[in-house]
């Protein structure tokens, strides 16, 4: 169901404000509460964040941990920095495919105040200064325009949280709808990939074989095609695979019921989309 996004500088109060949602939604809702964040993943910050790659590898973590929890019945609370505004349209996207709502709740505090309080914290439990500035230095804050970062909710360090206004984003508003990169198309037959794989296959090795016997202005009979192509120049097999995987991945996205046209498909598009299978060397 919903998911909640924290945000804000290291130190900022995130993982208490995180976990005076899950009482408040446990307390409230009949709805299990699921927090997930470094500390679930046993994430050794200093080292982690010292390292893009191992922060990315967290990142992409965390995102996969909130989809497998995501669904119909429970609450999803992201406990960890999410400082970068295209880590969470990332997890925008996520939401408008599972057609759930979201909110970000944004801990906003200076860093001269995160700073105090990571001193205070035990020292296994510190960022180390360097790290503490790096973070604070990349951190893109929160935007109420834009549509990821929407809606807002800014909570300094004396507010209470306004939790019956986060309730109403959750539940009293419409999930964003999905669009096509978002939404997987259902495939027309069972046996849809397997005929695509073959026809495309088939068309390849005709288009590679005829330029054996042809030059440029030719036209090249495809199986299964209604009409001869124009050989204009010559084309390898290297790019012949290529402009096939990219004809692949349009036809699932948008599948036909009659895989007996599949060949003709290129010829169908609008003169833009001629690239797919055939590509910009013939034409009809």
């Amino acid at each position: 169901m919903p998911l909640i996004v924290m945000s804000g500088y290291p130190c900022s109060g995130k993982t208490r404000r995180a976990e005076e949602l899950k009482a408040y939604f446990e307390q409230n809702t009949q709805r299990n509460v699921h927090v997930v964040g470094d500390r679930t993943l046993g994430v050794e910050k200093n080292c982690v964040y010292a390292d893009s790659q191992k922060e990315k590898n967290v990142r992409a973590a965390l995102k996969a941990e909130v989809e497998r929890k995501v669904n119909k019945d429970d609450i999803v609370i992201l406990d960890s920095l999410n400082y970068i505004k295209g880590y969470r349209y990332e997890l925008f996207c996520l939401i408008k495919h599972a057609q759930t709502p979201h909110c970000l709740v944004y801990c906003l505090t200076s860093d001269e105040q995160s700073s105090s309080w990571n001193s205070s914290r035990d020292a296994a439990e510190q960022y180390t200064q360097d790290i503490f500035d790096a973070l604070v230095l990349r951190f893109e804050a929160p935007d109420s325009r834009n549509r990821w970062d929407s809606p807002l909710f800014t909570i300094l360090k004396d507010d209470t949280l306004p939790f019956e206004a986060i309730s109403d984003a959750l539940f009293k508003r419409k999930a964003p709808p999905p669009n096509q990169s978002t939404q997987s198309q259902p495939l027309s037959s069972a046996n849809f990939l397997y005929e695509l794989d073959k026809i495309t296959q088939d068309v390849l090795m005709a288009v590679f074989n005829a330029q054996k016997t042809s030059v440029p202005g030719d036209l090249v009979s495809v199986p299964g095609a209604t009409e001869k192509i124009e050989l204009t120049r010559s084309i390898n097999m290297a790019e012949l695979r290529k402009l096939r995987r990219q004809f692949i991945s349009y036809t699932k996205m948008h599948p036909t019921e009659n895989t007996g046209q599949i060949t003709n498909i290129p010829i169908l598009l609008p003169s833009g989309w001629c690239v797919c299978l055939l590509s910009s060397c013939f034409h009809s």
